[in-house]
């Protein structure tokens, strides 16, 4: 490691800084919270939140529709359950309010080769322990590689979270291709022992019990940044032996095995969750709550209304509670008004090209058309979403504005250049200022629609193609969204050309919508795992089994080449192959970036996907959210450690102030 022992030794002095001082930073909460100064307990040692105006026990309203899924980091996609999970358990590394990796469970880390080969040293005295303090076990390396088995063996993750340490780690492919061949009862007995098939086959070894190493796919310099991500987090094999391979797919917070900052205490589902400080939290210096409650509310305007009566610390402003209080300077916090920072995720319109009634029969007449490009270029030119925009951000809209599919501040060039500077110059698109949306072009959008109407009346569509949209039945806040997005449909690219239809499911949209392939258009977002385009480009790749959105969005993957779409397919391979070609560069990192930036400007001119908006959202609240963990890539930005808080809340002033500040020291 001495290549890197140098800048090693400077992260690790930056982490103790940080983490003795107070950071911490969330991304996409309905509520938030936030920790406070730091007096030190003669019991434990450790920092607690007891200041005059701190909060020690806040309270945190967050969305129904948000609720934990799964107790399995491993297994979840979701950042619903992200916000809870990464209170419970801990990886690697974690990150500061910068964004910048600093130690977590393990102390030092580094690469001798350019990133081929990454070793991680697991500090002593880490332990799991159960719901109620009591202690399991050490956590060491094995339960690392038992977290990378697991995520690897396809009966027992299905899948999920595979397609990232198969591009990345040596051997990772060829094992979960092994386990597919297995029986289930096979696969469920497979282990990460030092003996075991997995350290066979896969670049990952436990030479003792405080040393892990990753063997890369080549040369993977960003590979710390994914040591953060989900899939690279432990699992105790003593867990999985206690409960058995399906008492873990079926773990709760009482079944459930902890190493992070909190205990889940209490949990009713779809209605409150408790986290209580786990005492036996190795990080001793750094500011935790005693408990933290969560209150699962049906909408942000009951959240507002908990927030005025006093029962909860924050809330996310609708765009008419927002509204209501910067119209009238005589409302009470109208000088408490926040602007938050842009949440990590980078939304997307995602386009269904496979798309099947409800009678379960192809639906001809919108698969034809979306397959024609200049249909698909009408509404990239003609879209105009600045109305879809004030439903988050009515006072600052343009603000959400969105050109690309990656999101700003993941990576930059050695110059400093944002990564999407380089997307934006390879698109055309005039410079930003933050008041014109810069993709709007009324003259091509009108070309690209008389052009798509000719060919596809010629194909035998009929118009206005029908657009089916689907949101949740009981989210009126969705509906409200869905209401005006159909009106920008209908404003910017006509009534007689496309009809937007808003459409419901009751519980799952997976297994309502998706599955059986019923909408037309998804609008998501993504964050990345790890710090590099190739993790946000390669959801869309063609012929990619593990692909996000290729192989459960739009569907590419599974649709039959005809020569009624085959320039679409062309338009997927070419793009695949670009996005392949700058991820072979591992040597230059300006190159690989310049290369990356050219296959997603062909994503975006294709309009295979369509970028959307970045959510930045006004709020009011008793956190600073600069005090917390603000990474582009990851999970754990709702990680409630040294988080500030006020119990009087932050003021509009106080928080410009401190975001300015924090500007500079970045």
């Amino acid at each position: 490691m001495k290549k890197q022992m140098s800048k090693l030794l400077a992260l690790m002095l930056a982490g103790v800084l940080t983490l003795s001082g107070c950071s911490g930073s969330t991304s996409g909460s309905t509520s938030e919270e936030g920790s406070s100064q730091e007096t030190t307990t003669e019991e434990s040692g450790e920092t607690s939140a007891s200041s005059e105006n701190a909060i020690s026990d806040p309270v945190i309203a967050k969305l129904a529709t948000r609720e934990l899924e799964t107790f399995n980091i491993l297994y979840s996609q979701s950042f619903s359950d992200f916000e809870n999970l990464t209170n419970m358990i801990d990886a690697l590394l974690e990150v500061d309010t910068y964004g910048r990796v600093v130690p977590a469970i393990a102390d030092e880390w580094g690469t001798e080769d350019d990133g081929h080969t990454w070793t991680f040293h697991i500090r002593e005295g880490v332990k799991w322990v159960d719901v109620n303090g009591n202690e399991k076990a050490d956590v060491t390396s094995y339960d690392f590689a038992t977290g990378m088995e697991w995520v690897l063996n396809y009966h027992k993750n299905e899948s999920s979270h595979t397609s990232q340490p198969i591009e990345m780690i040596e051997g990772a492919e060829e094992y979960y291709e092994y386990t597919k061949s297995l029986s289930k009862e096979e696969a469920y007995a497979l282990t990460a022992d030092d003996n075991s098939k997995f350290q066979e086959m896969v670049g990952i070894k436990t030479p003792d019990a405080n040393t892990i190493v990753y063997t890369c796919n080549g040369q993977k310099p960003y590979f710390d940044t994914f040591a953060t991500w989900a899939g690279m987090y432990p699992m105790a094999q003593g867990m999985v032996d206690e409960l058995g391979v399906d008492g873990v797919k079926a773990m709760d917070n009482e079944t459930y095995w902890y190493n992070g900052c909190y205990l889940m205490t209490s949990y009713i589902q779809g209605n409150e969750k408790v986290f209580t400080k786990n005492e036996s939290y190795w990080d001793t210096e750094c500011t935790r709550f005693d408990t933290v409650t969560i209150k699962m509310v049906e909408s942000n305007d009951v959240a507002y209304q908990l927030y005025q009566s006093g029962e909860i610390d924050y809330v996310d402003l609708t765009e008419s509670n927002l509204t209501t209080i910067h119209n009238n300077t005589d409302h009470e916090y109208y000088d408490y008004l926040v602007e938050l920072p842009a949440q990590k995720y980078s939304y997307q319109m995602h386009i269904n090209f496979d798309k099947n009634k409800e009678d379960g029969t192809p639906d001809t007449n919108w698969n034809t058309a979306i397959a024609n490009l200049a249909f698909r270029k009408s509404w990239y030119y003609g879209l105009d979403l600045t109305e879809y925009y004030k439903r988050t951000n009515p006072i600052n809209p343009m603000s959400c504005e969105n050109e690309y599919y990656c999101m700003k501040g993941l990576i930059y060039t050695t110059d400093g250049t944002d990564y999407t500077e380089l997307v934006r110059q390879e698109l055309g698109l005039p410079e930003e200022n933050g008041e014109t949306m810069t993709r709007l072009d009324a003259t091509k959008a009108e070309e690209y629609k008389q052009q798509a109407i000719e060919e596809l009346t010629a194909a035998g569509v009929t118009f206005p193609v029908e657009v089916d949209y689907y949101i949740s039945a009981s989210n009126q806040t969705s509906l409200d969204s869905a209401n005006v997005l159909a009106q920008c449909f209908s404003d910017s690219l006509g009534d007689d050309y496309v009809k937007l239809n808003i459409k419901t499911y009751v519980s799952s949209a997976t297994k309502e919508v998706y599955t059986p392939h019923l909408q037309s258009i998804t609008i998501n977002g993504w964050g990345a795992d790890f710090g590099d385009p190739q993790n946000y480009l390669v959801q869309e790749a063609y012929g990619y089994d593990n692909a996000l959105y290729s192989a459960d969005y739009s569907n590419i993957n599974n649709m039959t080449e005809t020569e009624d779409n085959k320039a679409l397919f062309d338009a997927y391979r070419e793009y695949t192959a670009l996005m392949e070609a700058a991820n072979a560069i591992s040597d230059d990192q300006d190159a690989r970036l310049a290369a990356f930036a050219k296959a997603e400007a062909y994503l975006i001119d294709n309009v295979l996907a369509m970028p959307m908006y970045y959510n930045v959202s006004w709020c009011l609240t008793k956190i600073d959210p600069y005090s917390k963990m603000n990474a582009m890539y990851g999970c754990q930005n709702d990680k409630m450690k040294n988080w500030d808080t006020n119990v009087n809340g932050y003021t509009t002033e106080e928080i410009q102030a401190i975001a300015e500040e924090h500007a500079q020291n970045q």
